[in-house]
């Protein structure tokens, strides 16, 4: 079992970055795949990022470039580093954990089995 909460996001400009955390407790951290979710008004659960316990990463295409996800495993915590923001990237962030020992990373909100509630990330132009 693994209890995941994001925090980081806030209000930013076009071009602005913004790091978003995502800290977890309850199990062994390093174990679990960690993977970054956005869902805009309307629309569905889309995947942004992932890494693996093996720091494998995976990204969006419409984010490569832009943003980094990275791991603290010493702090149970894994973070998305978002720069040059667009009004597109405008979403809930949620955070996701699987437990896993492979070294592919998924990209499919049913592939991950903990979620965390959500942290609002507001572009504006």
């Amino acid at each position: 079992q693994v209890r995941l909460v994001a925090s980081g996001g806030g209000l930013v400009q076009t071009g602005d970055s913004l790091r978003l955390s995502c800290a977890a407790s309850g199990d062994t951290f390093s174990m679990y795949h960690m993977g970054w979710f956005r869902q805009a008004p309307g629309k569905g659960r889309d995947f942004v990022a992932a890494i693996s316990g093996n720091d494998r990463t995976a990204y969006a295409d419409s984010v490569k470039g832009r943003f980094t996800v990275s791991r603290d495993d010493a702090r149970n915590t894994v973070y998305l580093q978002m720069n040059s923001l667009k009004a597109e990237d405008t979403a809930v962030y949620y955070c996701a954990a699987r437990w896993s020992r492979s070294t592919m990373v998924a990209t499919t909100t049913t592939s991950y089995n903990y979620w965390g509630p959500g942290t609002q990330v507001t572009v504006s132009s």
